[in-house]
């Protein structure tokens, strides 16, 4: 089992140790691969849209976002892993989620995401956990996995890892260890309802809008390079 691991954050503090006791359980099932943001994407999407109108090896900043785009495509499990600021995700996690919306079913799919395993883990001061897990969730979906799990935890007596008590630090642990043995198994994930909707929704928009063009935009021409859709008659 290959895995790649997104961290929402480089400080190894709680959201570290949390992510570390994870992979306890699971790194002898297989090839790990770690990002940390913002150090392996120090970049904000800057809205050009040239990955949409034209391809995204023209991203700017696509020597950053190319490899871990290729590292989840080739892996079987994706880790997320980012502690809640303010009730939602690190800055540095959604400025890369932002730069994955070329993929989205909407856009430029590709099918190996329909089959990935999606785990994330986050924690925040309080029991507050939803929202931050929701910005990673959306985006994954959109992607097309469909086998998406969440974690969370409130650290409540602080949020540095060394003075929160032996106590609570291995009621964690033991919990997110817990979380972890779903992965023991391995199986491969189906595409679920909600994704396959979405995609049916997607199809029928590539469908009537490649029929109003002459030349075909980058998203309907993948489409139709991927057989989803056939491209327009001509008379």
């Amino acid at each position: 089992m290959k895995i790649t691991v997104i961290n929402g954050t480089e400080v190894k503090g709680c959201t570290y140790h949390i992510k570390e006791a994870f992979l306890d359980v699971v790194r002898e099932k297989g090839e790990i691969t770690e990002f940390y943001l913002p150090k392996d994407l120090p970049h904000f999407c800057t809205g050009c849209k040239t990955c949409f109108f034209k391809s995204e090896a023209l991203c700017p900043h696509a020597k950053y976002v190319m490899p871990i785009w290729e590292s989840m495509l080739e892996s079987d499990l994706l880790v997320f892993s980012a502690p809640v600021y303010v009730m939602r995700t690190t800055g540095q996690m959604k400025a890369f989620l932002d730069h994955l919306a070329v993929h989205w079913m909407v856009h430029r799919p590709d099918e190996r995401m329909f089959h990935k395993k999606a785990a994330i883990l986050t924690n925040a001061i309080g029991p507050l956990n939803g929202g931050a897990q929701r910005d990673i969730a959306t985006s994954l979906q959109w992607l097309g996995v469909s086998d998406i799990r969440k974690w969370g935890t409130g650290l409540f007596e602080g949020v540095i890892w060394s003075e929160i008590s032996k106590k609570r630090q291995n009621k964690i642990t033991e919990k997110v260890q817990q979380f972890a043995k779903h992965y023991e198994r391995d199986y491969t994930p189906r595409k679920g309802l909600k994704v396959r909707l979405l995609f049916a929704l997607c199809k029928k928009m590539h469908l009537d809008t490649s029929k109003k063009e002459d030349t075909l935009s980058a998203d309907n021409q993948h489409w139709v390079d991927k057989g989803w859709i056939k491209p327009k008659m001509r008379a």
